[in-house]
């Protein structure tokens, strides 16, 4: 792991349990184990690190999504190579899914125009597999199935109250019936 990626994993986790208000460039740097104006070496601000979590967020959702929908022909396995995706992503990096719901407001306008492109492109790769599968949605509601699914699997970090296996397999479930039914 690079010093910039410590950074930003270390920020998140912050953000996450402070909120981006409550966390100072010290306490970023001390909990790295370097001064805050070290941090400077890799960023030009706290708002800097935080748009740079969440554009970094944003596009690793999508990259991932993009290949696990492009290697899987069949919809139906693209849609469980999907779901898989996004349950990992929120059982293994929930500080993340946290910071992209509750920081978002505080984010500049370059950075939320940058986050909500990449998210929309990263929905619309769940909409499409999914009308794959329910011809009966137009597009207007796959999206609204697809939004309120990722709204039951960003909960996690939340609800994780079972063991990570449990999780998986009981959100598993959920998703792929809320997408199916």
């Amino acid at each position: 792991m690079t010093r910039r990626d410590q950074i930003l994993d270390t920020a998140a986790t912050l953000f996450a349990q402070r909120g981006f208000h409550g966390v100072s460039m010290h306490d970023i740097g001390s909990a790295c184990g370097i001064s805050g104006p070290a941090i400077y070496k890799h960023f030009a601000s706290k708002d800097d690190v935080l748009n740079q979590s969440l554009v970094g967020i944003s596009e690793r959702l999508l990259a991932e999504g993009q290949k696990r929908a492009a290697t899987n022909a069949d919809p139906s396995v693209a849609l469980e190579a999907l779901i898989d995706w996004h349950i990992e992503f929120a059982l293994a990096d929930p500080a993340l899914i946290t910071i992209q719901v509750s920081e978002w407001t505080n984010l500049g306008v370059e950075g939320r125009t940058a986050v909500r492109r990449l998210q929309l492109a990263y929905i619309d790769i769940w909409v499409d597999t999914v009308r794959q599968l329910r011809g009966d949605l137009d597009a207007a509601e796959a999206r609204a199935v697809v939004q309120a699914t990722f709204g039951l699997l960003n909960s996690t970090p939340h609800s994780a109250r079972i063991s990570e296996t449990a999780m998986r397999t009981r959100s598993t479930k959920m998703a792929r019936a809320a997408l199916l039914a």
